[in-house]
């Protein structure tokens, strides 16, 4: 079974790369550690709010709407228990 990179899987890196190029740029560059981490941050933010709003985890607005049965809650999000 071979793993393939999923969007989210992307935006995660993307997240980490950014802050990483961040302390790079602070260390490495006459600017300051705090402003390069900082303006790294914001993109970070950028994508952060790309994956959420723009390309967000449903695929319609309808899918916002409907409700979950009990029973496909899994019994570790539950907070009831289940009948067994």
């Amino acid at each position: 079974m071979d793993y393939t990179l999923q969007y989210y899987d992307l935006v995660l890196i993307s997240i980490a790369a950014s802050l990483a190029v961040g302390v790079l740029v602070g260390y490495a560059t006459p600017v300051a550690l705090e402003v390069a981490i900082v303006g790294l941050g914001v993109v970070a933010i950028a994508i952060i709010g790309h994956a959420l709003f723009v390309n967000g985890p449903v695929d319609e607005v309808d899918d916002l709407t409907e409700e979950v049965e009990l029973e496909e809650v899994p019994q570790v999000l539950s907070p009831l228990e289940s009948p067994e």
